[in-house]
């Protein structure tokens, strides 16, 4: 890594890669996340060689599998936790400044190990992103997707940066143009499944509303989890700033899957009363991928979470440590859904061709599984290198509290203080407490 300046060292947090050194458990756990990420992109290149037909188990009936789910899954989080971060240093709501540097970190993370998962899919990842430049389509969903993922991700970086720099103003202008570029991104990704009329369980106009809510859900899951590891990692990063901040986040979450749940349940009451969908919908209610549906999603992704979540006050950091990584995998599970519930039906069924009689079978191949793995334990290696060289991403105090004013032990909020005010006076102002003479 290029040598920086104590300077720009000490303003960046930058404690150096010889942080790493300090723990020898998490070096050692970090090493094994990435032979593990080594194997699966080698598995990938394998699978290039060899040819997709022969390791992928996507057919023609079903194209998209497992690696598409995991793409989904990452950059979905990625735009998730774009959103989380910009309601605090962007918009200015003071909670969420202080997990802001992190969010954004893991967003360029699960953006580039969306894009690596997506790269083994694509039969010449480098031919398309040459030609994507110099023979745009703009009549193509697929090219908007891309470009605007690469503009999003610049975005992330230039914001990160300026984050570092402690250079508000720009951060928030990157910032900003990152949100657009995201919430457009993120909607046409939502399009492409939408706009499909071929692909009725897919097909409407609700589908990149769904995918924008879901995809604050993500990042608030993800940001709640991660921090809770980060406070495994370094017990002392999380200070009062950041205990308000997950509580915020956590509030913000509990809506989320809320509105959600409200989604899922009326995608289904809907599904049911119409043909097309109806023989989806009864495959993953009662059919053979009940499991997939009822565990995976419902319990996973959602119920166990929400209950964790409201039991846990936000203070037992253990029982949110714990909804938020089974809610985490219960989201990967609602990806692999929407991906697998648009395809297994066959595409005469409403019409009683018996080409297709029954529904079409899929499972993700040894390679796909591979491929994956690799994506998520580049993510896990991601995180736990920032926070180590980045000693947490933590706001300086002075980024976090305006000149005049200071945290309340109390309530944790930002109280102002009067010229003459002492912090005591000031916080039985804001609370309006009586000052009561000594007996």
């Amino acid at each position: 890594m290029a040598r920086i300046s104590d300077e720009r060292a000490a303003r960046w947090g930058y404690t150096g890669v010889a942080a790493l050194r300090n723990s020898k458990k998490q070096l050692a756990f970090m090493v094994i996340l990435v032979m593990i990420a080594l194997w699966g992109y080698a598995v990938g290149m394998h699978g290039k060689i060899v040819g997709y037909r022969d390791v992928y188990s996507v057919t023609r009936e079903i194209p998209w599998g497992m690696l598409i789910a995991g793409y989904i899954f990452c950059v979905v989080t990625s735009t998730g936790l774009c959103l989380v971060s910009c309601v605090g240093h962007v918009f200015g709501y003071e909670p969420y400044m202080p997990i802001a540097k992190r969010s954004v970190f893991l967003a360029i993370i699960f953006m580039l190990c969306g894009f690596s998962i997506i790269f083994f899919d694509i039969e010449n990842p480098f031919r398309m992103a040459i030609w994507n430049v110099i023979s745009p389509n703009f009549a193509s969903n697929m090219w908007w997707m891309g470009t605007l993922y690469g503009l999003y991700l610049v975005a992330l970086c230039v914001e990160y940066y300026f984050l570092l720099e402690q250079n508000h103003s720009f951060s928030r202008a990157a910032g900003f143009m990152g949100v657009l570029f995201g919430v457009a991104a993120h909607s046409n990704l939502g399009g492409i499944f939408g706009m499909l009329y071929g692909r009725q369980e897919w097909y409407g106009p609700y589908m990149p509303i769904y995918f924008i809510v879901s995809a604050m859900m993500s990042g608030g899951a993800a940001i709640i989890f991660f921090t809770c590891l980060a406070r495994l990692i370094n017990p002392e990063i999380l200070d009062q700033k950041q205990e308000r901040a997950i509580n915020a986040v956590r509030q913000l979450t509990i809506m989320l899957i809320c509105v959600i749940i409200f989604f899922t349940i009326w995608k289904v009451l809907c599904g049911i009363v119409v043909p097309e969908k109806y023989i989806a919908i009864h495959a993953f209610l009662i059919g053979k991928y009940a499991p997939l549906f009822w565990v995976g999603e419902v319990l996973l992704g959602f119920l166990i979470p929400l209950v964790f979540f409201i039991v846990s006050k936000g203070i037992n950091y253990k029982l949110m440590f714990w909804g938020s990584g089974l809610m985490v995998i219960g989201i990967f599970f609602m990806r692999y859904n929407l991906v697998l519930e648009g395809e297994v039906v066959p595409g005469f069924a409403s019409l009683h061709v018996l080409e297709y009689p029954d529904l079409l079978n899929y499972a993700p191949s040894f390679h796909e599984v591979a491929i994956v793995l690799a994506g998520v334990s580049m993510t896990i290696f991601g995180f736990m290198f920032g926070e180590k060289v980045f000693n947490g991403h933590q706001f300086q105090k002075h980024e976090v509290v305006p000149a005049g004013a200071f945290i309340c032990p109390g309530c944790g909020g930002i109280h102002y203080l009067k010229e003459g005010e002492t912090h005591d006076e000031a916080e039985r102002r804001h609370h309006k407490l009586s000052f009561r003479a000594p007996e």
